[in-house]
């Protein structure tokens, strides 16, 4: 018997459903009816033409074609709103759409806008500009009152000389302030007529402090010391010192006038000396040799000029005991007579016996390396001791010492000029460097054996030992260094004087 299979294959397909057809208004060109159209979807659109608005109201038949133009979102120009319903387009009103500022071609910003943007970043720099002037000229008055108030601190202003400066020579006006009691220099207000009548020449020396130029003041050479802003406390305290009652004395620097001047806008401290064209004894001695006159002159004038720092003057027009602290060939000057004078107080410190004040200035700085003595080295200096700073000068101007006799020619031998301790040392040595050597090693400058066969160099190299013990308290005193100096000058010119 015979089986038989039947397979029937289902074929699922979708049957779209018949489109509903609505009733909409129809209105505009495109009616081919008046009033009334049927389609799947009714319409309300806006057209801009030519500039002009074009409403139109009807239905779309087609289904694809209503649904890509109803999808088309609205533009400046366009807009299209469908509806499905029986007269669902009657009360619909269509409106274009606000016109985007961004749109293409159009930055969207208007003119106010635009005036703002570039208007106000200069108005600002101008804003910026007008602070940064004000706060300049803020600071610039400041340190002008800073300055008068500094006059009135240390300055007397009793007694000023009203002469007319136009028609003084320095030496009249110098003279003259001897008995105003202003100290060694002129009235504060002559000192600052004279700075501004000075013209600048030539630069004649830079270092750390600043600059010194070669002025004139009505056809004198003078000399103008210029310190960088950052050394103001130097110039302050040279100011001070320089203006203290008998300081005048022919061994240190003469001292014309002292003022802080606006130059070039920029605020210059100056200190207005006497000029001296042979430099200072360091670059002297690199270019000229001695004779043993010369040597003893150079040397003695130094001494006193010290002797005269280190004593105290009593009486109502006296003056302290002035300890200078950086003492060197680098600050003393040489005077065209062969003598010496003593330059840059600027580390001085003060002393008065009658209440025992101590005035060490407002200063950090410290005094030159090469040059320090042992206590300041290693630290064990008695810093509430004025006898403890003089003993650093008399230290300091053995070294000093030592450099003239160098360069003093004996039995027609002469050494080259050289620094102390150039031979243990480098040119820039460090506190540890001359700690070693000076401290620890206890080193000195070395002596020529040469020195020993002239009579004036031995009695000079004896001396120099007396200012380098190493205990502070065993060294000679300035007074006693000038007597000394004084009769070694004195054994000189009888040799001389003697008949052969």
């Amino acid at each position: 018997k015979k089986k038989s299979y039947f397979y029937f294959i289902i074929i699922k397909t979708e049957v779209k459903p018949t489109p509903r057809e609505y009733e909409c208004v129809c209105e505009g060109s495109l009616c081919a009816t008046i009033g009334r159209c049927l389609g799947q979807q009714c319409f309300s659109s806006l057209t801009l033409s030519a500039g002009a608005r074009v409403y139109q109201k009807g239905c779309f038949r087609v289904y694809e074609q209503g649904r890509m133009t109803c999808k088309t979102p609205p533009s400046p120009d366009q807009v299209v709103e469908c509806c499905q319903g029986h007269l669902c387009n009657l009360n619909v009103s269509v409106e274009l759409p606000v016109r985007s500022k961004a749109s293409k071609g159009d930055p969207g910003y208007s003119a106010p806008t635009l005036a703002a943007a570039v208007v106000a970043p200069v108005v600002v720099l101008i804003v910026l500009s007008t602070l940064a002037t004000l706060v300049f000229r803020r600071i610039h008055q400041k340190q002008m009152e800073r300055l008068t108030a500094r006059e009135a601190e240390y300055s007397t202003i009793d007694g000023l000389i009203t002469s007319n400066v136009g028609d003084s020579t320095l030496a009249d006006l110098l003279d003259q302030s001897c008995t105003s009691g202003s100290g060694s220099g002129l009235p504060f207000l002559v000192q600052r007529t004279v700075a501004r009548q000075i013209t600048l020449n030539e630069c004649v020396g830079k270092g750390r402090y600043g600059e010194v130029w070669r002025g004139q003041w009505q056809g004198e050479n003078v000399a103008v010391k210029i310190f960088s802003s950052r050394d103001e406390k130097s110039w302050f305290r040279e100011t001070e010192i320089y203006n203290t009652v008998l300081l005048r004395h022919e061994n240190i620097l003469g001292f014309i006038a002292s003022d802080m001047t606006s130059r070039n806008s920029s605020t210059q401290l100056w200190l207005i000396t006497h000029f001296h064209e042979l430099g200072s004894l360091y670059d002297y001695l690199q270019q000229s040799t001695l004779d043993a006159a010369g040597c003893l002159r150079m040397a003695l004038s130094v001494s006193s000029g010290l002797a005269h720092l280190h004593v105290e003057i009593f009486g109502t027009q006296g003056k302290p005991a002035i300890a200078h602290r950086d003492l060197k060939s680098k600050n003393i000057l040489v005077n065209r007579n062969g003598q010496c004078c003593i330059a840059d107080l600027g580390l001085a410190v003060m002393h008065y016996q009658d209440t025992n004040e101590l005035d060490v200035g407002n200063n950090p700085k410290v005094g030159t390396k090469r040059y320090m003595a042992p206590e300041v080295l290693d630290d064990s200096i008695q810093a509430d001791c004025f006898e403890s700073y003089k003993r650093v000068d008399i230290w300091a101007f053995g070294l000093v010492l030592w450099e003239i006799a160098r360069r003093t020619v004996s039995n027609g031998i002469v050494e080259d000029y050289k620094p102390p301790f150039h031979d243990v040392v480098p040119n820039d040595p460090s506190f540890e460097d001359m700690k070693k050597v000076v401290c620890i090693d206890q080193q000195r400058p070395n002596i020529p054996n040469r020195w020993f066969s002239d009579p004036t160099l031995t009695s000079i190299s004896k001396l120099m030992k007396e200012c380098w013990y190493q205990n502070p308290s065993a060294r000679l005193t300035a007074l006693r260094i000038k007597k000394t100096l004084t009769k070694i000058n004195n054994s000189l010119d009888k040799s001389k004087s003697k008949p052969e």
